[in-house]
This record gives structure tokens, sequence and C-alpha cells, in this order.
């Protein structure tokens, strides 16, 4: 594998060098570095520093992993791939979102999954090991996020205002979600056994990821948040 030092790189620089390279990289000294592996399609890339904004935007295929935190806007417009974060993310996590998978051990900011969508093989898929802040999949239009709660608190698992504008896809969240209020356009109800066998290799492959256990993690309660069938906003978009 080979190594590449982002001390004192910018951006364009950096990237230039991974399109450059043979083969799989790793990346050191990062340090908020933009736009790293944007649009990259054949490298598993692994980072240790802090990568900056839209992390694997538009990735096509490749696998990023970050040994820390990242971000805003992670797999920004991501078709196809992985994004592998063993730290925190920023807001606007898997803005538009069309395609591949992101795995974050910890929490995540406000909006992620705004705008994610989906399309015919194409489902893309979100793992949020912590919490999520406030708009948690604003205007969803498909795929699937998945927020574990696993931090340990007794706060909600998602901020204020979840699933706003939502007309597709679907939002697990791992919680009897007590106190927390969605808007009257979509609906929330209690995990049943099937509903948990569509979440379990996502988990499954998350818990692997992180080293943790997949049965402990599916055998809490969870909540399934799609939208209602007279849902106005799939009014306004066009069915997949």
């Amino acid at each position: 594998m080979m190594n590449i030092s982002a001390r004192n790189t910018d951006y364009k620089e950096l990237n230039a060098a991974l399109r450059d390279a043979k083969g799989d990289c790793s990346i050191t000294d990062c340090l908020g570095q933009r736009f790293i592996a944007a649009g990259m399609s054949d490298k598993n890339i692994k980072i240790t520093g802090i990568p900056g904004n839209a992390l694997g935007a538009y990735l096509n295929g490749a696998v990023l992993e970050v040994m820390g935190n990242a971000q805003d806007a992670v797999g920004d417009t991501m078709n196809d791939g992985k994004i592998i974060v063993h730290g925190n993310i920023g807001d606007a996590a898997g803005y538009a979102m069309r395609g591949g998978k992101i795995f974050v051990k910890g929490n995540a900011g406000y909006r992620a999954g705004i705008h994610m969508k989906a399309y015919k093989e194409k489902q893309p898929i979100m793992v949020i090991g912590g919490k999520c802040g406030s708009f948690l999949g604003e205007y969803q239009a498909g795929g699937t996020i998945i927020v574990l709660g696993l931090s340990n608190d007794r706060k909600n698992i998602v901020g204020n205002y979840p699933s706003t504008g939502m007309h597709g896809g679907k939002i697990y969240l791992r919680s009897d979600c007590h106190g927390i209020k969605f808007p009257s356009q979509v609906t929330a109800h209690a995990a049943d056994a099937t509903d948990i066998e569509q979440i379990r290799p996502a988990v499954s492959e998350f818990a692997e990821l992180f080293g943790l256990n997949a049965e402990e993690i599916l055998s809490a309660p969870f909540t399934v948040v799609t939208p209602d069938s007279k849902n106005p906003y799939k009014q306004m978009y066009v069915a997949n």
C-alpha cells in the first residue's frame, strides 16, 4: 500500500497524488483537505487525520476508511462504494446520496441523509452508530438510514424535526422514540421481525467493521419511519 503524506498539501495536490498512485493508498497527516477521493472508483484508501468537507463526493466504487473524525458532507452525491468512519462526522452526511454505503461508528450532525434517493438497483445505506442531530432524513426520497444510538446516554437518538419532507425510503431508529415528534406526513411504528431482517445485513456489516455484536444490537427495540401513504410530498415527485 502506497503512503501519501498530506502535510502542507492542498486538496488538489492530494487528489492528483491519489489518481496517480498505483493500487491502494494510505493518507497520513490529513488536516482538513476537501474533496478527498472525489469521484474515485478503483481504490481502497485509508486516512489518518481529519479529512475536510465533501470526503468521497461523487464516489463511484472506491472504499474509504477514516481512522478518526470527518467533517461535513461526507459522501455528497455518492454513487457507489463505501465510506467507513471510526469517529464522528459533521453535518449533511450523504447529501443526495444515490448509492453505496456509509458506516459511522460515532455520531452525525444535522441533516444526515438529506435528499437521499434510490433508483432500481441503486439503494444507498447509511448506518450511524451513535446519534444524529436535527433534520435527519430531510426530504429523503429513497434508501435506508439506520441510527443505532450506541452511546449509552439518556438523550434522544435524534434531534428535532426528523424526516421533515420525507417522501421515500425508510429510517430505522434503535429506540422506542418516546418523546420524539415526527411530522404528520410520516408514520412511525415499532419494528417487527420482517423489518429487523431487512436491516440485518447492514447492521451485521457495521458490527463486523467496528468489532461489535450484531445480535446484541438487533435485540433492542427499533422504530421504523416511512412516508405516510397520504404524504402530500409524494404528489410533487416522480416515483422510482
